[in-house]
C-alpha cells in the first residue's frame, strides 16, 4: 500500500517551483499538466525525482482559497491556525533535519516551530508558501530516510 498526498494550491505552478527551492523537492518529469490557457493544473514533486513517494498538487478551481488567504478572509481560520501545529499536512523524513530547516528558512518559508527533540526525533514545522503545513523530521532510527 502506498499513500500519496494531493494538496490543493491556488497557483500550483509557482508552489511547485517553491517546493523544489525551498523543501528540496524534486519535479517528476511528465507530471505537469496546464489548461488550455497555459495555467498550471496539476504537479507532481517527490525528494528524488523519480520514484520516491509523489506529493501531488493540484488546484480545484478558482473558488479555491489557501489557508494563508483563507486565514486572512476568516476569523475562524485565522484562530485554528495560530498554534504552530500541523493542522492537515504532510510529515517528510530528512536525514539531516537542521540542514533542512536553514534551507528552508532562506526560501523564505515560514518557520513556525523550530527544530525540536522529542521521543521519535527531531523535528520542525513550517508553512509553504500559501500556507499549507509541513513536518519535516529526523527519526531517532537513523536509516536512509532522503
Amino acid at each position: 500500500m502506498q499513500v500519496i498526498p494531493m494538496i490543493s494550491y491556488e497557483d500550483v505552478g509557482t508552489a511547485a517551483e517553491w517546493l523544489i527551492s525551498a523543501f528540496g523537492f524534486q519535479e517528476r518529469v511528465t507530471s505537469r499538466h496546464t489548461d488550455d490557457g497555459g495555467t498550471v493544473t496539476h504537479a507532481e514533486v517527490d525528494l528524488d525525482g523519480r520514484d520516491g513517494t509523489p506529493v501531488m498538487l493540484g488546484c480545484p478551481g478558482s473558488d479555491y482559497h489557501a489557508p494563508r488567504r483563507h486565514a486572512a478572509e476568516c476569523e475562524h481560520a485565522r484562530k485554528w491556525l495560530e498554534p504552530p501545529y500541523v493542522v492537515d499536512g504532510v510529515l517528510v523524513y530528512v536525514n539531516d533535519v537542521e540542514a533542512h530547516q536553514k534551507r528552508a528558512r532562506a526560501a523564505g518559508a515560514e518557520v513556525l516551530m523550530e527544530v525540536t527533540s522529542a521521543p521519535y526525533g527531531r523535528f520542525y514545522t513550517v508553512a509553504d508558501s500559501e500556507g499549507h503545513r509541513w513536518m519535516f523530521m529526523t527519526p531517532n532510527k537513523r536509516g536512509d530516510v532522503s
